[in-house]
């Protein structure tokens, strides 16, 4: 997948130094194209800037696109697993500061990394310009399907050893057959499940150490704030819901009509908690957008920024 890196952006793939949350060197890997105000691109929980493939070039049309890999996710190192919740918002923020960017960001995310955007703007909104985001995890009380709760208790140090010993390149072609079937819930149409696309998501867990820890570890994360949150604890994503107003960026909301993880209702809450947002349904369109509607999510923003 260097390959990709080298086709899709004129520097190919380049390194980002930053710190974790335990004061590690972090080695982030990431891509530009384009120029103009800068728009990163944020993916979702055990993705990478592959899922970015088809809206890296429209975008590029108008901005300076950074699509970046989140620590131990794509080509990212994985360091430290950290099991304090909330850990990618510092990260997300040092990423941002150590591009030494001379304005304000667009951002455009995914899922989780959606998410983690609106906790970043909730901390510090003098960075953001403005936000587009796809199908958000927010207003949730369980995790979106059964096989997450199961993978989040299964022991980290397993999943630990699994990764140092390498044992997933053996099952490479079952991990595709995995995916392959799994991608049927975040997509419409079949014929968007190719091998090749899902050899590029599974790249990572099969050639990456500590991928499938770090996925892992997040999804024991998530299921731990969803517990506090039902039992009326603190936690984080209650705080981030509670800070939604402060959030002044103009957002343009993108949702599926058909993800079947987080319907879109969901969105229209958010839109409504919002001070400034709009709220776009993608028709036809499943959990994963960027790879679904491509098209749809550029006009969407075509007239968000006429608007």
């Amino acid at each position: 997948m260097e390959q990709w890196w080298r086709d899709t952006f004129p520097e190919g793939r380049k390194i980002l130094n930053i710190t974790d949350s335990f004061g590690n060197p972090l080695a982030i890997s990431y891509g530009e194209k384009g120029q103009g105000s800068p728009l990163i691109c944020f993916h979702g929980i055990g993705s990478w800037s592959y899922s970015w493939r088809r809206l890296i070039e429209p975008f590029s049309q108008h901005f300076r696109v950074i699509c970046f890999d989140a620590k131990g996710h794509g080509f990212s190192a994985a360091t430290v697993l950290n099991r304090q919740i909330g850990y990618q918002i510092p990260e997300f923020l040092q990423i941002i500061h150590a591009l030494n960017l001379d304005e304000p960001v667009t951002v455009m995310a995914q899922s989780l990394g959606a998410l983690i955007t609106l906790a970043a703007v909730e901390r510090e909104p003098t960075l953001f310009k403005q936000l587009i985001l796809i199908n958000v995890p927010i207003f949730l009380e369980t995790l979106p399907n059964w096989w997450m709760p199961l993978l989040a208790h299964i022991p980290l140090d397993f999943v630990q050893w699994i990764d140092q010993t390498r044992l997933s390149q053996n099952f490479a072609p079952f991990l595709h057959t995995i995916v392959t079937y799994g991608r049927q819930e975040v997509v419409v149409n079949p014929q968007d499940i190719t091998p090749e696309e899902v050899s590029g998501i599974i790249y990572p867990y099969v050639n990456m150490p500590g991928a499938i820890a770090t996925y892992v570890n997040d999804l024991q994360l998530a299921l731990k704030a969803l517990q506090a949150k039902s039992q009326n604890q603190p936690n984080l994503m209650t705080q981030i819901e509670r800070e939604l107003a402060t959030i002044q960026q103009p957002t343009l909301i993108l949702w599926g009509d058909r993800d079947r993880w987080f319907p879109p209702y969901l969105g229209e809450k958010l839109c409504n908690a919002l001070p400034n947002a709009t709220l776009k349904i993608l028709q036809q369109c499943g959990h994963d957008g960027a790879a679904s509607a491509p098209k749809q999510i550029y006009r969407a923003y075509q007239n968000f920024r006429r608007f």
